[in-house]
């Protein structure tokens, strides 16, 4: 049994220009300054509000606690995932991450594979995922200095519910009328290859050295498990899905893993507990990270949903 107790974050509002300013009803949160449109859960920054850690940051709980947070996670020296939802309400930049390889061949850790998990999406939504079938890199260079990159980008209608993953090399872009619950590696190296005339800066050198012609980018069927279902399960990261009746949950999403996991309220609410710290609540849109070697035991008031994730490889 891990020595720490779980703990609850609180989210860190980022600013981008393609977001809202008004993000109810998800998050009673309104500002007449530059938009928000990320809204990050595990960042560095993010400060425990829960439990003998509350005030500090969990990039300094992470350095203090090691071992006992991350378990089998902690070779990668820091959190292993950045959780966020994103809240579109314009396009996206068109843009490619790096993989392990190419990002340390460039000084830095890791690359950056990520998932999209759909919590809401309108009519219209749809997100851009890797490049038509036959196009070159000589095309694709061409494209970006025509502004007509788009024309060789794949577009997938999103509906709520929807899983995509997109791993490192994939040229891809989101656009508005979803909100996305993001995994990823815990990585900032974004390469922005196209962004519709702002002034933002572009890297199409480093771009078109990340970016592949086909990759294994797209929608993932859920596959059920008993009382959950795994929506996506890949080399970084697990997330699972798990319906939760009024009462007490499953024991299967309080058994103890051997590295850190995260766990996210959709709907209803969760009650944390456990053995020798106080019981924990997340409420829709909260996440609790629950330490290595830690089993708890969820209570739902009311009839509820958790997400489940789980660092794979770090």
């Amino acid at each position: 049994m891990s020595s720490i107790a779980p703990f609850r974050l609180a989210p860190f509002f980022r600013t981008r220009p393609w977001g809202f300013q008004d993000l109810r009803p998800w998050y009673d949160y309104r500002t007449t300054g530059e938009p928000i449109g990320e809204v990050w859960l595990t960042g560095e920054m993010c400060i425990a509000e829960t439990g003998p850690f509350a005030g500090q940051t969990l990039k300094s709980i992470t350095a203090e606690h090691p071992k006992e947070l991350l378990g089998e996670a902690a070779a990668a020296g820091e959190f292993p995932l950045l959780i966020k939802m994103l809240f579109p309400k314009e396009k996206l930049s068109v843009q490619v991450h790096p993989d392990d390889a190419l990002a340390q061949k460039h000084g830095f850790p890791r690359g950056k594979t990520e998932c999209w998990y759909a919590l809401d999406a309108q009519p219209d939504a749809s997100v851009a995922l890797g490049l038509k079938p036959g196009s070159t890199p000589e095309q694709i260079r061409a494209a970006i200095h025509d502004a007509t990159l788009e024309n060789y980008m794949t577009w997938l209608p999103v509906k709520k519910g929807d899983m995509i993953y997109v791993d490192a090399g994939t040229v891809h872009a989101i656009g508005p009328g979803a909100v996305i619950l993001e995994t990823q590696q815990t990585s900032d190296l974004t390469y922005r290859m196209y962004d519709y005339g702002s002034a933002r800066e572009l890297h199409v050198d480093l771009a078109m050295e990340a970016a592949r012609m086909t990759t294994r980018a797209g929608k993932v069927v859920p596959v059920a498990e008993g009382d959950h279902s795994v929506l996506v399960n890949e080399h970084y990261f697990r997330v699972e899905k798990w319906p939760l009746d009024a009462g007490q949950a499953p024991a299967g999403l309080g058994e103890a893993l051997d590295r850190v996991q995260m766990l996210f309220c959709t709907e209803g609410s969760l009650e944390i507990q456990g053995e020798g710290w106080e019981s924990v609540a997340v409420q829709p849109w909260q996440l609790a990270v629950i330490p290595a070697c830690t089993s708890i035991r969820v209570h739902c008031s009311v009839r509820s949903e958790a997400i489940r994730i789980v660092p794979v490889a770090v």
